[in-house]
């Protein structure tokens, strides 16, 4: 398959695994809503989008359902900056010698693909196998993107390209690039794998019944009954409450598969799909908000969140700008009943102002709207959040910024074994350090954010500690991987009990 080769690729080619883990910060005094600082919440997100993402791993990777970004569509008249912090002198050297993006700097191409290809990876990284991604853009780097995409996600992973009308530019504004007026930008939409979903063949054409599984990703105990004789997978949790599931039951939407006996359920059969020569209507929803574009408006996502076909879906914007998204998923789950969340990210002071503050005016009402819906308000709530210090492994030798436990154990969970469980699901359950439990192992973490506990002996695996970790895994039938600063114990007997070590800072890759 052709590549695509830019200025400065070999220096971000990687730079997404050298990102700093960072844990999230809830701000109560700008999070809104009942349910604010639940972990299950919404969230809005202040800092930079590349750091952002990473901090979104240990709880989402592999969970989100839809991501939808519009970002700098790199006209040269944007004055963006690039400044990712790229551990490369040649790098540093080339980016230094610019300041803002614009239509002067004769790189700015390159720029914006070093910009876009860290974010793209962990983005990635953040679907679900069947997972969809929506990415605005016009022409000025629609081919870069297409090719970077299908390096990226591969080029079966393409489905679609969807034109949205845009405002007309004027004869002046025209006469300055010298090119008739496209009238519309693209919507380019690719799936994660082979599962993700694919059109059908008509315009408007109502679905046949389909019934889905029940289960999705991730732990949520209060969604772990058994259904049918079965509890869900390992890692996954039932879509609806036990509650909601005896009512799905009882209308015939939820049932056991003839074949398998796993819970699956069914989707409305009455609901439509908008498809791709339907999509150059959308112009005449725009700006209600008076948006900063017109491309990036609440009818647009409200109709991919519509062919998305998930209630419960989480959908991601990592370049959030007004919240439109949220508008979107607020006005969505309030039309069908949906639970759908989103997760917002905005790197400009306006997070608070702006950002999150439509999201709040949109949720208790809108007194002067002229939508009824939004005058009532769409209700919802939303955790507001910033970074934290990174997390640094290294720094348990000095004593620097030291994690707090919750934070490291969702760090060592995902980096070791891939689980994003999420830091306030994460706690010590026992006093040798159990945090996590899955079918086939036990997970545990000796630690304590004080230097001078980390240099004693508290949080050494000696032989007593040992033997009491086997008879709890061995009563259970499961492993057990325990991270620790020290043990006083030989690894051979140690594999001789079922347990191995991971000493902290430096093992931590052998626990996977």
């Amino acid at each position: 398959m052709p590549t695509l080769e830019f200025k400065g690729k070999q220096h971000v080619y990687a730079h997404h695994l050298t990102v700093p883990y960072r844990p999230l910060v809830p701000d109560a005094r700008k999070s809104h809503g009942d349910a604010a600082d639940s972990p299950d919440d919404n969230l809005i997100i202040h800092g930079d989008n590349l750091h952002a993402l990473k901090a979104l791993l240990p709880r989402y990777a592999g969970r989100v359902d839809c991501v939808y970004i519009d970002p700098p569509y790199n006209t040269g008249n944007e004055n963006w900056h690039y400044n990712d912090n790229v551990n490369s002198p040649l790098m540093r050297d080339w980016l230094a010698q610019n300041g803002p993006v614009d239509g002067e700097d004769l790189e700015r191409h390159d720029k914006w693909l070093c910009m876009m290809w860290p974010r793209l990876q962990l983005l990635k990284e953040l679907l679900r196998d069947d997972g969809v991604i929506f990415i605005s853009i016009d022409h000025n780097e629609d081919h870069h993107l297409r090719a970077m995409m299908n390096e990226i996600f591969g080029e079966n992973a393409y489905r679609n390209s969807f034109a949205v009308a845009r405002v007309k530019k004027s004869i002046r504004e025209r006469r300055k690039i010298r090119a008739l007026n496209l009238g519309y930008n693209l919507v380019q939409f690719y799936g994660k794998s082979e599962e993700s979903l694919i059109l059908p063949p008509t315009k408007y054409q109502p679905k046949k019944a389909r019934w889905h599984a029940f289960d999705a990703p991730g732990i949520r105990p209060n969604m772990e009954y058994e259904l049918f004789g079965h509890r869900p997978p390992e890692g996954r949790h039932w879509m609806f409450s036990e509650e909601r599931a005896t009512e799905l039951i009882e209308a015939g939407s939820l049932r056991a598969n003839p074949r398998t006996g796993k819970p699956q359920y069914l989707l409305d059969p009455s609901d439509e799909t908008m498809l791709d020569s339907d999509w150059t209507d959308i112009q005449e929803y725009d700006n209600k908000f008076n948006l900063p574009n017109a491309e990036k408006n609440v009818a647009l996502i409200k109709r991919i969140l519509a062919m998305v076909e998930r209630p419960e879906a989480i959908v991601l914007d990592s370049f959030a700008g007004s919240g439109t998204t949220a508008h979107a998923v607020l006005a969505a789950n309030h039309e069908d009943g949906g639970n759908r969340r989103f997760i917002l990210i905005e790197c400009e002071d306006y997070a608070d102002t702006i950002t999150a503050e439509r999201v709040r005016r949109v949720s208790d009402g809108i007194s002067d709207s002229r939508d009824r819906a939004l005058r009532e308000g769409l209700s919802g709530s939303f955790t507001y959040c910033t970074l934290g210090a990174p997390i640094e492994l290294e720094a348990l030798l000095k004593g620097d910024a030291l994690p707090e436990y919750s934070a490291l154990a969702a760090y060592v969970l995902h980096t070791a074994a891939g689980i994003s469980a999420g830091s306030d699901a994460l706690g010590q359950l026992n006093e040798d350090g159990l945090f996590y439990e899955t079918e086939k192992v036990n997970y545990y973490l000796l630690y304590q954010p004080e230097l001078e506990w980390l240099r004693s002996n508290a949080g050494v695996v000696n032989e007593a500690r040992a033997n009491r970790i086997e008879a709890e895994c061995k009563a259970q039938r499961r492993k057990a991987i325990v991270f620790a600063p020290a043990k006083y114990i030989s690894q051979r007997d140690l594999s001789a009990k079922g347990i191995t070590f991971c000493q902290l800072p430096y093992e931590l890759h052998n626990g996977g």
